[in-house]
């Protein structure tokens, strides 16, 4: 089809399925835009994202940012976001469960709430989630590793 039949074509049709079809277009852009604006990196050095193709990763993949100091998880939503952290000090284990393709990481806190959960992230991330906070608590604590 050459483009003077497509704008016939598009021309024939009624005034009201053009405007539908141009809202449908631009909400869908909006929608898309949203998606990768909510699905950006978390700044930080030590930030580790979990896969889209992993359990409740799809649209908004889940975040650990590990510092020094602290880890914080980031659950992006619709709207906002759902952050919890633990100080390093806090973290009373890490248990890695690897799956087929990908790991999921259980961080449980000294004060007896619930664990942080990160689904999906690759085992090397895992590992290195791992080892990070066991090196930053050792520094906290004034052990050398």
């Amino acid at each position: 089809m050459d483009t003077d039949s497509a704008d016939r074509a598009l021309s024939s049709l009624p005034p009201a399925v053009t405007y539908t079809l141009i809202a449908i277009a631009a909400i869908v852009v909006i929608l898309l835009f949203w998606i990768v604006r909510k699905g950006r990196r978390v700044p930080g050095e030590f930030v580790f994202r979990a896969s889209r193709w992993s359990e409740g990763n799809h649209i908004f993949p889940t975040q650990v940012l590990i510092t020094a100091s602290s880890l914080t998880l980031y659950k992006p939503q619709w709207v906002g976001r759902i952050e919890e952290s633990i100080h390093m000090a806090h973290v009373a284990s890490i248990k890695i469960d690897t799956k087929l393709v990908f790991s999921n990481v259980y961080i449980e806190s000294s004060g007896g709430q619930d664990p942080i959960v990160c689904h999906g992230h690759s085992k090397a991330d895992a590992i290195r989630m791992k080892e990070l906070i066991e090196r930053f608590q050792g520094e906290y604590y004034g052990k050398k590793n």
